[in-house]
This record gives structure tokens, sequence and C-alpha cells, in this order.
């Protein structure tokens, strides 16, 4: 068994082994370790297994009630259902103003309904509570793009790929970005 997955089954067992130990969200103290490993996996099957433990610690509050309007939030954006998940997101802001994701997935729902501009408020809300948070920043990315801002967008997914250097077409939108606006210079 590699160094990396008995760390992983190691992390993966405190993790399911301990109950309530777990802060889980962006202040769990096991990100450190995960990270750690994600920037040092080099196999495909080692990324994807790090980066759903990762999710999976930002998505949980801690708390049974947010945890619940969480999900529910998250059904209500799968079905489409905008307004609700919008409301139940908010909700969790107002509840544990400090749980990164909830600002996230609002922020995710906020531009789904064309709201860039509060996205972009909602991401970046996210990043201040966790600047290792390269969904948020990719989003971001791709927020500003529609926005036409290049060189923000550039940024952004400069940072998204510093926080996950397997972050799955960061590159290529560095390389389109630098070539539009080294255009747009000319």
């Amino acid at each position: 068994m590699s160094r990396f997955f008995a760390a992983l089954l190691l992390l993966a067992g405190l993790t399911l082994s301990v109950p309530g130990a777990v802060h889980a969200r962006q202040d769990d103290p096991k990100l450190a370790d995960l990270f750690d490993l994600l920037y040092e996996a080099e196999s495909p099957r080692e990324v994807a297994a790090l980066t759903h433990l990762i999710w999976q610690a930002w998505s949980k509050s801690g708390s049974d009630t947010t945890d619940f309007l969480f999900k529910a939030g998250i059904h209500a954006m799968v079905q489409g259902e905008l307004d609700k998940a919008l409301k139940r997101f908010t909700a969790i802001t107002e509840i544990d103003p400090e749980f990164a994701e909830a600002w996230n997935k609002r922020a995710t729902v906020l531009f789904m309904m064309g709201d860039y501009r509060a996205s972009v408020v909602d991401v970046q809300k996210t990043v201040s509570l966790e600047p290792r948070h390269f969904g948020a920043w990719s989003g971001l990315g791709m927020i500003y793009l529609r926005m036409d801002y290049h060189e923000l967008a550039l940024k952004a997914f400069r940072r998204a790929l510093q926080a996950n250097p397997h972050l799955p077409g960061a590159r290529q939108q560095i390389i389109e970005l630098k070539s539009i606006i080294s255009r747009n210079k000319t």
C-alpha cells in the first residue's frame, strides 16, 4: 500500500471512527493534512479521493439544523428551484455566517440566477473564510469570464490552481485568458 493511501485511510478512519470529533467545514484540522496530500498526489485516483474528502469536510457544518438546511438547499438547486435554494443558503449564512460552504453554494445559486455581482460578493466571503477554496476561486474565474473581466478571471484561476494544482480545466483557462489579454493589448 502506498504512503498516500495509508495516510488517506488513516485520515478517513479518524473521521469515521471518532464521533463528534470532526469539526468539519473549513476549520476541520484534518484539512491541512488533506491539502498537503493533495499537493503531493500524483495519480488521478489519489486526486479524486482527496478532493472528495475536502468537499465532504467543507460541506458539513457541525450542526444538525444547518446540515439539514444545507442538504435541502442542494436538493432545491439540483431540482432547478433556485429561489428556494437561495432562501435555504441565505438562512444558513444568517444562522452560521462562518460556514464558508454556505456562502459558496449561495454564490453558485446567484451565478445560476445571473446575479453575477452578488455572486462575486459571496465568493469573496467564501475565500475570506477558506482561502484554499479552489471551487470558489474557480467559480470566481467563471463569473469574471461572464462579465468579460479577463484579467480578474486570470487572477482567480491562478488562485484556484494554487489551492489545487490538479484542478481540471484551470490550466487551459489560464492559457486561453493569457491569449485573450495579449490580443486585447495589441
